[in-house]
């Protein structure tokens, strides 16, 4: 089996490097006949972010980020969640969750959510953190809806008969069957939460990347634009990669073993 995937691998990143080369050559090669004001090249992005994450005043709103982004993810979740699992031991409120808030939610655009925040909160970080919380509840919703639909009726019995205790049920059987749903919850949400973090962050905050994004608008810094840009991509990308698939991995091989 290593034999046969190896090669394959190696080849993807054969490929993945290639694509990277020949993006490059040619974003230096169009920026070098074009104004730098309309396209800077790569060595001119790339000195302009070691200038901002020298300044601390630009380098802190990649925290500020981060931060609006893990509070509305815990936000959102515990939320869906909670909404999910009322629906579920509940059935008198399943049509109003199913079938009225989270279609809903998941109808009404992250831009919508931003200027109603506007009037409701100001400009400040609790309007961005709502803006995600509110575009990311609807995934919990589904995925926790989907991961108690499908949990196991026989080894609820086997549990209910061996337990009477509620909470030793949920801990040893409910929550180990919806780890990965809870997973993927987390893992979709984080994904979509850096677009919509922009989005809230460049019209109703005064923090984040999506703030500086506006300043460096406002200074014609495209530079730094780009830079802003090519920091989020290179972060979702990273903890993808480094964190949320191991973790993916281990969860496939623990469900496969039980």
């Amino acid at each position: 089996m290593a034999t046969s995937t190896n090669p394959a691998g190696r080849r993807a990143r054969l490929a993945g490097n290639l694509f990277v080369r020949a993006f490059l050559a040619a974003w230096s090669a169009y920026s070098s006949v074009v104004d730098s004001y309309v396209l800077p090249g790569p060595w001119e992005v790339a000195h302009r972010l070691w200038q901002m994450f020298g300044d601390v005043y630009e380098a802190k709103h990649v925290l500020y980020s981060f931060a609006h982004i893990i509070a509305a993810v815990i936000i959102s979740f515990v939320i869906g969640s909670a909404l999910a699992f009322l629906a579920h031991y509940f059935t008198v409120s399943a049509h109003a969750i199913h079938g009225r808030i989270s279609p809903f939610l998941n109808s009404f655009s992250g831009i919508g959510w931003t200027f109603l925040a506007i009037i409701w909160f100001g400009i400040s970080d609790v309007t961005v953190v709502f803006v995600i919380s509110m575009v990311l509840i609807p995934f919990a919703i589904i995925n926790m809806r989907e991961g108690l639909d499908n949990l196991e009726a026989e080894r609820l019995e086997m549990a209910a008969s061996f337990s009477r205790s509620g909470w030793r049920r949920f801990r040893l059987v409910i929550l180990p069957s919806l780890l990965p749903f809870i997973f993927a919850t987390i893992r979709s949400s984080f994904g979509v939460a850096w677009k919509v973090a922009l989005t809230a962050e460049l019209f109703g905050g005064n923090t984040g990347l999506g703030y500086l994004l506006n300043l460096a608008r406002q200074d014609f810094d495209m530079p730094l634009v780009l830079g802003v840009i090519i920091i989020i991509v290179a972060f979702v990308y990273s903890i993808d990669r480094l964190i949320f698939t191991p973790i993916q991995a281990h969860l496939a091989r623990h469900h496969a073993a039980a």
